[in-house]
């Protein structure tokens, strides 16, 4: 039998008040809310746009789907004494990034899946999208290897519009008028020739590429655009600016002559990475989202 992982009385206040306050501030639009399971283990894998979309995506699901949300939250979250009591009571998953205690949080992850058969929202990217255009960046696969262990369905939910709320990197959200959110909810992703592999490093990047194709193309469908052929690799983009970086000081010292050759010192020299929108550099500024 499942079990019961958040407070009755403390779920009840706190759908409300975030029921209210989204009332107040959008307009959302969902679709495909027949596609995520009534009961039963089931990973939402869903992109993620803005650091309000952990409201909004829970929303979708608890009103639209009717399904309770449970997240991964950072431990840093966890520690801030309100925040941590209602996350705690109802059911969250506190995560230590870069340590063993991230195996913790997948290993208490996959029990939510299997013994609670809890609807766990997962944002395989790990981090808001730092595409140019705003569309799904490769993953982590973290998502893949719990669905691949647990045999839980894979839910791709995409969703437009929480940028125009709060975009990333921005510390003042624009509340008014209401904001236009679009979510659609796909079919459970086929990951069935994988179900009998070994869970290697291929195969988990193969079957991370086929979740997040899913996703993107729920995206592309709401926006009405073509996706990029390739998706934005946001570690690839840092190590190209981090290059690019390193060969302007080597060409800047290079280019250094004494003064009594007559020369002028240190001219400029652009480093800017190329602006084609798959590789530009990015710097972090801190925030990282709940995530596998």
């Amino acid at each position: 039998m499942a079990k019961q992982r958040e407070s009755r009385w403390v779920k009840a206040v706190v759908s409300r008040v975030v029921r209210f306050v989204l009332w107040f501030v959008t307009k959302p639009d969902w679709k495909g809310t027949e596609h995520v399971p009534e009961r039963g283990g089931v990973i939402i894998a869903a992109n993620h746009l803005s650091l309000v979309d952990p409201l909004t995506v829970a929303h979708f699901l608890y009103i639209g789907a009717r399904r309770w949300p449970t997240f991964t939250m950072k431990d840093a979250v966890m520690r801030i004494p309100v925040v941590s009591a209602v996350a705690r009571s109802t059911g969250q998953i506190p995560v230590k990034r870069g340590s063993t205690d991230a195996v913790k949080a997948l290993q208490e992850a996959e029990l939510a899946l299997t013994r609670d058969e809890a609807s766990v929202i997962f944002y395989p990217e790990g981090t808001c999208t730092r595409d140019p255009d705003l569309w799904p960046m490769t993953a982590k696969t973290g998502v893949a290897r719990l669905a691949l262990t647990t045999g839980v369905p894979v839910v791709p939910v995409a969703h437009w519009g929480d940028q125009n709320i709060l975009p990333y990197g921005s510390k003042k959200p624009s509340l008014f008028p209401r904001k236009r959110l679009e979510f659609r909810a796909g079919p459970p992703v086929d990951l069935a020739r994988f179900r009998d592999q070994p869970l290697t490093g291929s195969v988990l990047k193969e079957a991370t590429e086929v979740i997040m194709a899913d996703i993107t193309a729920l995206q592309a469908q709401i926006r009405g655009e073509e996706p990029p052929a390739v998706p934005y690799d946001l570690k690839r983009a840092r190590a190209e600016a981090s290059e690019a970086k390193r060969a302007e000081h080597r060409v800047g010292g290079a280019g250094e002559r004494p003064a009594e050759d007559g020369g002028e010192t240190g001219g400029a020299v652009d480093g800017t990475a190329p602006a084609d929108g798959r590789s530009g550099p990015d710097g972090e500024n801190g925030k990282s989202s709940t995530g596998a």
